[in-house]
């Protein structure tokens, strides 16, 4: 990296420095501040001047000090060795920076954010002489035990020639693994690590329907309100509702190939639990740890403001990566109002002028920017993959209408509402099913038909339609008590009651409950609207709802969640049919 000194600091507002005598800077460029080096970024240029983000502590430094350009953006380092990694907002790695200055990061530290002296094994897939473009595959290297990370063209080469490939073997990711001629005649080197600015959408060749659910195992999410894969989900909720926890689960069991967890902004004791329990998860594909297919990014609340507005770019750069190389990524951003009330923070040291709430007035344009990443692509290399951005957004005091939440709204199409009630009466997930909704219905309502005899949209819709009349009951419930009710309404509340229980209600430390295959959800689903409609039959034929309460099959419909095993659906039919049984004989009973 060539550096050049680009001007000296005028003046110093926090992580914001105002930098004079600026005569060869670009807008975005890193920089490095001072003697010590530390990390920064511009972010606007005028008259002369340059206002820099400075992604460190910016304690110490002084006016007149230098201020050197680097001539590139602020970009991540990729290639092998990503997973399993913790980074920083900026991609330093934490654990490096630990063993280098304690449990306290030093300023001015820079590593590699992959190993340039490791070397992995390379094996590759095209030939001498090959035409190539940009993001085609030259090789491969085995990762980890369950990801091939696969070596691109450069997106700065658009075509050439493969003039020379090394045999397969053992290389180190910065020594040349390639040789391709340009059209000019000029031969450019290609090591497996590349750099990308963290800005910048990474380029696909075309962006395709989302017509396939991204597959949690958490029903209420898959079944009433599913995420499709490249779509985007917001998930609000005031302090202590689940969010950091619904996420550990979906990031544990979704069929996503890959994870990358950002931490922006969260406390650190929470950061802290993340960073420690996810290497302990176990990957239930293959057995192994979740971090052979986890990369976290961890940015706390005492971290530097400025790097945790930078840190949900980083982490979409790192996704689009290995989007591009035909992987299905998901993200968890724990939580976009941290990273929101950065930007207003550094807004405000800017002395630009303020919008709702003090936010800048271009909060929605960076909102929008972000999850418009997100997206089921046609890679460069014909391959598919996809990013899914699952956002945590925190609410002061849980209020939906404060202007992160409304302006993420917007721009997301699916939306998991946390309930506090839901979450004080040890509910979990505590996803509100009258706040929460999802447009992607129709888009995967093929793939649903598929792998539920086509009986998940309807089933579904009659569900919610249960719930809606179950809360206009219950107002009336309030002013005059159940007992005012005839038995066909009380019914509905019996069974909404049952379905709340044993369906939504889902218990992360159980063995059997914390996660529910889809064929179980539509049985389950499908086993108590079957008892919705045998039974209110029965009461209109004069069966009393008490009868249908005491039923032996009901119990067991309400335990089935924790017993019966995912190889053992046969054993919900029985229920059903012990349940339709039992039923026909009190109406034979009451008949007569």
């Amino acid at each position: 990296m060539n550096e050049r000194i680009i001007g000296k600091i005028k003046r110093v507002n926090g992580p914001v420095l105002i930098v004079k005598g600026i005569q060869d800077a670009r807008m975005m460029e890193l920089v490095h501040i001072g003697e010590q080096r530390l990390v920064g970024e511009v972010v606007k240029l005028h008259d002369g001047e340059a206002t820099v983000q400075v992604y460190e502590d910016a304690t110490g430094l002084r006016p007149d000090d230098n201020v050197y350009g680097s001539g590139m953006s602020l970009s991540v380092e990729v290639g092998p060795g990503l997973i399993g990694q913790i980074y920083d907002g900026i991609q330093r790695p934490l654990e490096e920076l630990m063993g280098l200055s304690g449990a306290f990061i030093a300023r001015g530290l820079s590593f590699d954010a992959i190993s340039h002296i490791k070397q992995w094994e390379f094996t590759p897939v095209i030939k001498k002489g090959a035409s190539v473009s940009r993001g085609m595959i030259l090789g491969t290297v085995q990762e980890t035990n369950q990801i091939e990370h696969r070596i691109m063209v450069p997106l700065t080469i658009e075509e050439g020639i493969v003039t020379e490939i090394v045999k397969k073997g053992s290389y180190t990711v910065v020594e040349p693994i390639a040789k391709i001629t340009l059209p000019g005649g000029r031969i450019v080197d290609v090591p497996m690590v590349q750099r990308w600015p963290i800005r910048v959408p990474r380029p696909t060749k075309e962006r395709l329907s989302l017509d396939r659910p991204l597959i949690t195992g958490l029903r209420v999410i898959d079944t009433l309100f599913p995420l499709a894969k490249g779509g985007t989900v917001a998930i609000p909720g005031g302090f202590g509702t689940g969010k950091t926890m619904t996420q550990h689960s979906i990031a544990q069991w979704c069929d996503a190939d890959i994870i990358v967890y950002i931490g922006c902004g969260e406390r650190g004791n929470e950061m802290t639990d993340v960073l420690r329990e996810f290497p302990q998860l176990i990957d239930p594909r293959t057995g192994n740890s979740l971090m052979d297919r986890t990369i976290l990014i961890a940015n706390t609340s005492n971290m530097p403001v400025s790097a945790r507005e930078a840190s949900i770019y980083t982490g979409i750069a790192l996704a689009e990566y290995y989007r591009d190389q035909g992987y299905h990524v998901a993200i968890m951003a724990d939580s976009t109002s941290r990273w929101a009330e950065a930007l207003r923070e550094l807004s405000g040291r800017m002395e630009e002028m303020p919008a709702e709430e003090g936010f800048p007035a271009y909060l929605p344009t960076r909102i929008a920017q972000f999850y418009e990443r997100a997206g089921y692509m046609k890679t460069l290399s014909d391959r598919e993959g996809s990013v899914s951005i699952i956002g945590a957004v925190s609410p002061p005091g849980g209020d939906f209408s404060e202007p992160v939440t409304q302006h993420t709204r917007r721009f997301v199409r699916c939306f998991w509402g946390l309930d506090r009630g839901l979450a004080s009466s040890r509910h979990y997930p505590a996803i509100s099913w009258l706040d929460s909704y999802s447009e992607y219905l129709d888009d995967v309502r093929h793939w649903w038909s598929e792998h539920s005899e086509d009986s998940w949209y309807r089933n579904r819709q009659k569900i919610m339609d249960l719930l809606q009349r179950e809360v206009r009951l219950q107002q009336i419930v309030k002013l005059v008590g159940p007992d005012a009710l005839p038995d066909t309404q009380n019914f509905i509340l019996e069974v909404c009651s049952l379905f709340k229980t044993a369906f939504l209600q889902q218990n992360a430390f159980d063995e059997v409950d914390r996660y529910c295959p889809v064929a179980k959800q539509v049985k389950m689903l499908g086993v108590i609207l079957a008892y919705y409609e045998k039974g209110s039959e029965a009461i209109n034929g004069g069966v009393p709802m008490v009868k249908l309460r005491r039923l032996r099959a009901v119990q067991d419909m309400a335990r089935m969640r924790f017993t019966i095993k995912a190889d053992e659906l046969h054993q919900i039919d029985r229920i059903q049919l012990r349940m339709e049984r039992a039923i026909d004989e009190l109406g034979g009973i009451y008949e007569h």
